[in-house]
């Protein structure tokens, strides 16, 4: 298989397949709303599966799960569908393709980790929303974290560091640059919001191994990756930072591989424009070098998109196959898009292009796929090729059975807690407690002990009790008795000596 069919003009003549040996030279789906890009998506998608090729694709609506079911001729959906490959001579056959469910929250399918180190302060950064002067401050506490071994795996971690940071700013500025405490607090403060979306989850260990990612079935069928991405469409910066990390992931793991006959993995990136919103200059830059270079990694990449000016320039250059569904031009900023995206095709003298994209109907495009040569081929107006799986959603229990029955296991459920730089900062492994030494045992007095002891004590009274008496007399009786201080004296003394002797 070297060409995946994706369509044709009525009547089967026209048709428009896509070489496999320029599919890494990435591409594009734009179209409004309801004019058909995620058939089209799940078209393309079960190509590639049957070629061999795994890819991985967000499925933010939650429609695209249904690839692991196949299509049924009793559904409404697909009556449609069947008349458009009876339109364009093609035989529709239902099946299902071979899919592995993601999710970032761990509840619609396998959980998704990075650690925070892998992640970088850059995209981090990125993610929290942070200034410049921000962003210095997070580089610091990960440029120490390295210096003083101190492993980031997760938001715990993070936060630790940089309390660890805050603490040693006076130390650290003259060697890293100025720590400055309110730019700590703001960092702090964006985790603890980050949290509240439960980012935490997204952070730690067992990490995503890409290998799950460029995988086949049995049969030789790419395996299908959807992430579950419904739910975190909530909180778009996480959406879009994730999918970057996976790529630039992509390009950093992967070796070189040079043009290959098909790509190793093919990546649909949903909601294109949420990856650029309010990107930072650095950050355009670190796109723009990824979807230049991992091509030659064998990856190819594709954006979806409701507006084809929502891709940067730079970026848009370098995607070669292009599949245009209508557009509406009711504003200016409409009708500025609808130019835009006639002028990125090859031209056709027999199609008005600015036109054809006003009138086209759904699930029908404009189609121009880079032929042999490198160069792409002249715009065509193309019927898409119905998918052979569901359209539309899997039940709870047939997400849940296909879950459980995933040979990858259990091997990312259970999340991991090994020391790292939060318990080594907060001292949690603790020395054992140290024995106390019993006091000594007092040996117990003999029977003849105890006897001389009561005796000492009987006499010490009565001695004591005639020394007094003898005193009170001497003192009351109002003179000095004749006798009576030699009486006393030689008492006292008596007294004192036998307790001198003892």
């Amino acid at each position: 298989m070297t060409h995946l069919f994706i369509g044709a003009g009525p009547g089967g003549t026209g048709p428009q397949a896509l070489d496999l040996r320029r599919a890494n030279r990435h591409g594009l789906i734009a179209g409004a709303t309801g004019t058909g890009k995620t058939v089209t998506l799940q078209t393309l998608i079960e190509g590639f599966s049957r070629a061999g090729v795994p890819s991985f694709v967000a499925d933010v609506k939650g429609d695209l799960a249904g690839l692991a079911v196949p299509g049924s001729a009793t559904a409404r959906v697909h009556e449609a569908l069947a008349a458009r490959a009876r339109e364009i001579g093609a035989t529709l056959a239902y099946m299902a393709a071979p899919v592995r469910l993601w999710d970032l929250f761990g509840e619609e399918g396998h959980p998704v980790r990075t650690t925070v180190s892998e992640m970088g302060p850059l995209l981090l950064a990125r993610l929290l929303g942070l200034n410049a002067v921000q962003e210095g401050v997070l580089a610091i506490a990960f440029r120490v974290a390295d210096d003083d071994g101190l492993l980031l795996l997760d938001l715990d971690d993070l936060q630790a560091m940089l309390g660890h940071v805050g603490e040693r700013a006076a130390e650290l500025t003259t060697q890293y640059g100025n720590v400055s405490k309110q730019s700590l607090g703001a960092i702090q403060r964006a985790l603890l919001q980050l949290r509240s979306q439960g980012g935490d989850r997204f952070f730690g260990e067992p990490a995503l191994a890409i290998a799950d990612l460029i995988a086949t079935d049995e049969r030789g069928r790419g395996i299908v990756n959807i992430l579950a991405a419904d739910t975190l469409m909530a909180a778009p910066k996480l959406y879009a930072t994730f999918l970057l990390w996976l790529m630039s992931e992509l390009f950093e793991t992967l070796p070189e591989v040079g043009d290959l006959d098909r790509p190793k993995l093919v990546f649909f990136f949903d909601e294109a424009h949420l990856l650029f919103d309010d990107a930072s200059p650095a950050l355009l830059d670190t796109i723009e070098q990824v979807v230049r270079l991992i091509r030659s990694k064998g990856v190819g990449i594709y954006f979806i998109t409701q507006n084809p000016i929502d891709i940067p320039e730079a970026v848009a250059g370098q995607l070669g196959n292009r599949v245009q569904h209508a557009l509406r031009a009711f504003t200016p900023k409409d009708q500025k898009a609808v130019r835009a995206a006639a002028e990125t095709f090859r031209a056709n003298p027999a199609i008005d292009v600015a036109t054809a994209i006003t009138e086209l109907k759904v699930g029908e495009a404009l189609v121009s796929l880079l032929q042999a040569d490198g160069s792409p081929s002249p715009v065509a107006r193309t019927l898409i090729a119905p998918p052979a799986s569901r359209v539309g959603p899997l039940t709870p229990k047939e997400r849940r059975i296909l879950i459980d029955t995933d040979e990858l296991g259990g091997k990312y459920r259970d999340p991991i807690d090994r020391q790292s730089a939060a318990e080594r900062l907060a001292a949690r492994v603790e020395p054992p407690p140290v024995a106390k030494p019993e006091p000594a045992k007092r040996e117990e007095p003999s029977t003849f002990d105890k006897m001389v002891q009561s005796a000492a004590r009987s006499a010490s009274s009565s001695i004591g009790r005639q020394v007094a008496n003898e005193i009170g007399r001497a003192v009351l009786g109002g003179g000095r008795r004749r006798g009576s201080g030699g009486l006393v004296g030689s008492l006292v003394r008596g007294v004192l000596g036998g307790l001198l002797r003892r």
